[in-house]
């Protein structure tokens, strides 16, 4: 027990907590001195409109994180209440943005689950049906809001980065990341719900080489995680998907327009065109955000704002869209590792020395009859 307090512990350090805020910080201020001029910081003109647009992009972060913590309970059939389902959120994106972004925090989110008293097999597979909805909802809106933007507008150009020995584009990384995307989302949804048997044997298979031998033990846990989803979540009604993936809509599309909101309290009332377009340019960033190697994107996310989001906040003479992108940062992921390391000790001394007060009262006879 004490092993693993430690260990937690270590994940959440004050060390690793500050790497992506330096990280984000150095990129920003690099940017500002690059590109920010006295002119551009007097083309900044707030008023009561914009504080309206603020306030807005303030409350769609509240949306998001409560149909996140509804899906949650939603998934546990309220096995959480909203206190623990709060808990369980804000240290789950905790986890997110202290860890590179191809990583992730669901082996965290499983741990914290485990912790809550729900046993590892129903914990994986809660994790792994949230990230599938997740998935569904970014291959369901991509063709639908690309649609309404207008493909002859989503191009962007920006700097190239080699991937596996390939020069990409922002346009590339996004056509091969929702290649990627959907290939994945198809193979668990088949594991899920027709033959999960087959993928924990199709896993096995293709780690049965010599030189993917070593990766066995992950392919055998990655096919064990299949089918405990499917036994889980198999026979669920069609009420309980239709609440699922509704709050899943819900905290993306949330996340997604705090942007908008951002933009339009900096620039003024942008169209509907315009909104839906910076809506698809979200979604082409949010795949070259999730293939970075820093802690919750940090810097990655800072760079490719105004590449992907420029043209919407720059005017004739003047160009914002990096202190844009700060402000992005700093109501959108800064908080949740201000938020996450207040509630980290509260919840550790919950689940840890609660648990241990319950054990010595099972095992004390003489404080059982105090009691």
């Amino acid at each position: 027990m004490a092993s693993h307090h430690r260990r937690i512990m270590r994940i959440f350090s004050f060390q690793r907590v500050m790497i992506p805020v330096v990280i984000g910080i150095a990129v920003i201020g690099y940017m500002l001195a690059q590109d920010i001029g006295k002119h551009d910081l007097e083309s900044i003109q707030l008023g009561l409109q914009s504080l309206g647009f603020f306030c807005a992009a303030m409350l769609l972060i509240a949306v998001r994180d409560i149909a996140y913590m509804y899906r949650i309970r939603l998934l546990t059939g309220k096995a959480l209440s909203w206190r623990k389902s709060f808990d369980v959120i804000f240290l789950w994106e905790f986890a997110s943005s202290v860890t590179p972004s191809v990583v992730g925090g669901s082996a965290i989110a499983i741990f914290i689950l485990v912790k809550e008293k729900i046993n590892a097999g129903r914990s994986t597979a809660i994790v792994m049906i949230t990230a599938l909805l997740d998935e569904l909802f970014y291959i369901i809106m991509v063709p639908l809001v690309f649609v309404f933007a207008g493909f002859s507008r989503l191009s962007v150009s920006g700097s190239t980065f080699t991937l596996a020995g390939f020069n990409l584009g922002p346009m590339q990384i996004f056509a091969v990341g929702y290649l990627i995307i959907n290939l994945l989302t198809l193979l668990i949804t088949f594991g899920v719900f027709l033959r999960p048997s087959s993928i924990k044997q199709l896993l096995i298979w293709f780690t049965s080489g010599r030189f993917l031998e070593r990766y066995r033990r992950y392919a055998i846990e990655t096919g064990d995680q299949v089918m405990f989803a499917s036994a889980e979540f198999k026979g669920k009604n069609p009420i309980f998907w239709i609440k699922a993936f509704g709050s899943t809509f819900f905290s993306w599309t949330a996340r997604f327009w705090v942007v908008n909101f951002l933009i339009m309290g900096f620039t003024g009332i942008i169209s509907l065109n315009e909104n839906m377009l910076i809506y698809a340019r979200q979604l082409m960033m949010w795949v070259v955000m999730l293939i970075s190697p820093t802690p919750g994107g940090s810097g990655i996310a800072e760079y490719f704002f105004p590449v992907f989001l420029r043209e919407f906040i720059a005017g004739k003479s003047s160009d914002i869209s990096t202190i844009v992108a700060f402000a992005w940062r700093l109501i959108t992921y800064y908080p949740y590792l201000i938020i996450g390391a207040l509630v980290l000790p509260f919840w550790l001394r919950r689940v840890y020395l609660g648990r241990r007060l319950i054990s010595f009262k099972r095992h004390n006879p003489r404080e059982n009859k105090v009691s």
